[in-house]
């Protein structure tokens, strides 16, 4: 049973990942769940000029965010049939934007990938929920409240002014340049070989961000972005 699972896992992602190339360039989102995430990220997609559908159980969120919406419908998704007859089936991206209720959040999911939608994406408000979404089969899980916890905490307790973490354990880190990698070429400085980081970005006061390279000389007092492993770049970030 196992290794029919597993192999029904992989038909479906070739199935999808075919389907994903056949539409790279459609532009139409279905976003179930309209509270503070659906909402701002549907707001936010429309101002990058997407169709979007969204989606909810609550009639007043609903009339709340249909003017701004391109479509928009009350609606019970944990339903496959009522999934069927909003056409969510012919969209290439869905957003399951329903996070207090877990129970709700995985049934709309499951039925998504049951439609095929080839490209979706799902909020998980705990570890637990975000395995459960996971092991179904979703493309992306977020988990938006412990992320931007640990972004926080790691601005508020280091000297960074702004940090990224990748699900690989790498991280994007933007910093004051520390004594140690100003005044010489980044080539010349060793900052890759002593502290496992790469500086791929590097901005003056007054100037705008432009790549570094190694003969760009970093000066004190310029902001730089760094990326490495997470720990490497919290350490260097240290040293400013």
């Amino acid at each position: 049973m196992v290794n029919y699972l597993h192999s029904l896992r992989r038909r479906r992602r070739k199935h999808l990942d075919h389907q994903q190339k056949q539409h790279a360039g459609d532009q139409r989102v279905a976003v179930i769940g309209l509270g503070r995430f659906g909402s701002s990220l549907a707001n936010e997609l429309m101002h990058r000029g997407w169709d979007v559908l969204g989606i909810d159980t609550d009639t007043r969120l609903v009339q709340k965010y249909s003017d701004g919406l391109t479509h928009s419908a009350v609606a019970d998704c944990t339903d496959p049939e009522v999934l069927r007859q909003l056409g969510v089936h012919d969209f290439t991206s869905a957003v399951v934007g329903i996070g207090t209720d877990i129970e709700a959040s995985i049934l709309v999911s499951s039925n998504l990938l049951e439609a095929e939608v080839p490209n979706i994406w799902a909020k998980a408000i705990s570890r637990q929920h975000g395995q459960i979404l996971e092991r179904l089969g979703v493309h992306h899980v977020v988990l938006p409240e412990h992320e931007m916890g640990e972004r926080v905490a790691h601005l508020v307790t280091g000297r960074m002014l702004d940090f990224i973490e990748f699900d690989d354990d790498y991280a994007l880190v933007k910093t004051v340049a520390p004594d140690i990698a100003t005044g010489v070429p980044l080539g010349r400085s060793h900052v890759r070989s002593r502290y496992g980081v790469t500086v791929v970005g590097i901005k003056r006061p007054g100037e705008d961000f432009t790549y570094a390279t190694a003969d760009t000389v970093v000066q004190k007092g310029d902001v730089i972005v760094v990326t490495g492993k997470t720990h490497a770049v919290e350490t260097f970030a240290e040293l400013s």
